[in-house]
C-alpha cells in the first residue's frame, strides 16, 4: 500500500458538490462506496489493459452495495473515444436492464472516465457515475471537474457534455503498475499547475520530480492531492468554462493540434501537451509576457519529466499552415479567433488571441531544431 493517509479534497458545486478521497488501497475498499445512493445494480466500465488488473476486485467491493454489477471492457487508447466504444456501454447497460438509478463506475483512466461520463450523462438522461482513476493524468485532472467527452477525427473532445461524478477515488497504488510512459504523460497535466496558478508547486516539482518518478509514496500523494486542490478552486469558480477554467488548458490548444494531426493515440496526451506548454511559453515569451528563464524552468522540467519538448512536423510542406488549421478548430476559438492559454506573469495566465505570424514563428521555432 503507497499511503496510509485518507487525504480529501472536496468540489464545491452547491447540491453537485462531491469528494475526491486520495489513498492507498482504496478502489477495492467497500468503504469507499458506502455513502452512495442505493441502487439494484452497478455497471463497471473499465478497458481491456486495467480491467484484467482490477475489475473483479471492484466488483468483489460493489457486490456489497448492489445486487448486481455487470462489467463491459472497452478498447484501449485514445483512438477507441468514439461513438463505437461509447455505444458497447449503451449496449450494455441496456442488455442488462440497467434503470435510471444504477450507478456506473469508471475503472481507467482519462479515456475510460471521459466515456463513461459522457454514457451517463446520456442514458436516460442521466444516471449516476463514479470515478476511481487508475493513471496519473485522470487522478490529478480528467476524473475531477466533469468534462465528458468523445474524440471527433477533425478535433479532440469536441463531442461531449459537463457531467458531474458523485465522488472521485483515487487509489495510489494503482500507480505502481502503471507504466513509465503513462506516469510521464501524467505529469504533464501535473506540471501546467504552477505556471497558471502556483509557482511554489513548480518550484516543489523542480525539486522532487526524480521523487516521484522514483514513485516514492509521499511525493505521489503531495502530487495528487496539490493538483486536486487547484483544479478543485477553478472548477468551484468556473464549473462550465466560461472564464476562469479556460487556464486548465494551458498547452492544450497547441496539443490537441499534435495529438489530431499525428492521428489519436500516436503521442499520448499528456505528451501532446508537455510539448503545447512548450510552445505556449514560447509565445508568452514573444510576447512580452515572460522572459527567456521562466521558458527555460519550465522546457528543462518538462524534459526531466521524460516528455517531448521538440513539436512534431504535422505537414512537410505547410507545417504551420496544418496547425493553425487545426487549431482552429479548439473548443476555446471564437468567431474564427484561435484563443490560446498564455502566462501572463508565472503563475498567472490568461485566455488570449495572439497574432499568427506570432504563432506561426513558435510552429516553426519549436519544430525547426531542438529547444
Amino acid at each position: 500500500m503507497i499511503s496510509q493517509d485518507l487525504q480529501t479534497v472536496s468540489i464545491d458545486l452547491a447540491d453537485r458538490s462531491y469528494t475526491i478521497a486520495i489513498r492507498g488501497s482504496l478502489f477495492d475498499n467497500p468503504l469507499s462506496y458506502a455513502q452512495l445512493p442505493k441502487a439494484a445494480s452497478a455497471l463497471i466500465v473499465t478497458n481491456t489493459t486495467v480491467g484484467p488488473l482490477y475489475a473483479e476486485r471492484l466488483q468483489k467491493a460493489l457486490l456489497l452495495h448492489y445486487a448486481q454489477v455487470h462489467t463491459v471492457a472497452l478498447p484501449d487508447g485514445e483512438a477507441f473515444k468514439t461513438w463505437d466504444s461509447l455505444n458497447l456501454i449503451f449496449d450494455a447497460l441496456l442488455q442488462h436492464g440497467c434503470d435510471r438509478k444504477t450507478v456506473l463506475f469508471a475503472l481507467g483512466g482519462g479515456v475510460v472516465g471521459d466515456m463513461t461520463g459522457f454514457a451517463a450523462a446520456c442514458y436516460m438522461r442521466g444516471v449516476p457515475f463514479v470515478q476511481v482513476p487508475t493513471t496519473l493524468l485522470a487522478q490529478v485532472d480528467s476524473s475531477v471537474g466533469g468534462k465528458t467527452a468523445i474524440n471527433h477525427p477533425l478535433g479532440k473532445n469536441m463531442i461531449g457534455a459537463f457531467y458531474q461524478p458523485l465522488k472521485v477515488v483515487c487509489d495510489l497504488d494503482t500507480l505502481k503498475t502503471l507504466p513509465a510512459r503513462e506516469l510521464s504523460a501524467g505529469l504533464a497535466e501535473v506540471i501546467k499547475y504552477g505556471p497558471i496558478a502556483d509557482m511554489d508547486f513548480f518550484a516543489w516539482l523542480e525539486a522532487n520530480i526524480d521523487a516521484v518518478l522514483a514513485r516514492e509514496p509521499a511525493a505521489l500523494a503531495h502530487v495528487v492531492r496539490r493538483s486536486c486542490e487547484i483544479k478543485a478552486w477553478v472548477v468551484g469558480l468556473d464549473e462550465r468554462e466560461s472564464g476562469l477554467r479556460a487556464i486548465l488548458n494551458f498547452g492544450h490548444t497547441f496539443g490537441h493540434a499534435i495529438e489530431a494531426g499525428l492521428g489519436f493515440g500516436t503521442w499520448l496526451h499528456g505528451e501532446a501537451v508537455g510539448c503545447g506548454m512548450v510552445m505556449a511559453a514560447q509565445l508568452s515569451q514573444r510576447l512580452g509576457y515572460v522572459d527567456a528563464f521562466f521558458v527555460h524552468r519550465l522546457t528543462a522540467l518538462i524534459a526531466k519529466a521524460g516528455l517531448p519538448v521538440q513539436a512534431p512536423v504535422l505537414d512537410a510542406f505547410g507545417n504551420a499552415a496544418r496547425y493553425l488549421a487545426l487549431m482552429g478548430l479548439d473548443k476555446k476559438a471564437e468567431a474564427g479567433e484561435i484563443k490560446f492559454v498564455l502566462i501572463e506573469q508565472p503563475g498567472r495566465a490568461v485566455v488570449r488571441a495572439a497574432p499568427s505570424a506570432e504563432v506561426c514563428q513558435v510552429i516553426d521555432a519549436c519544430t525547426a531544431k531542438t529547444i
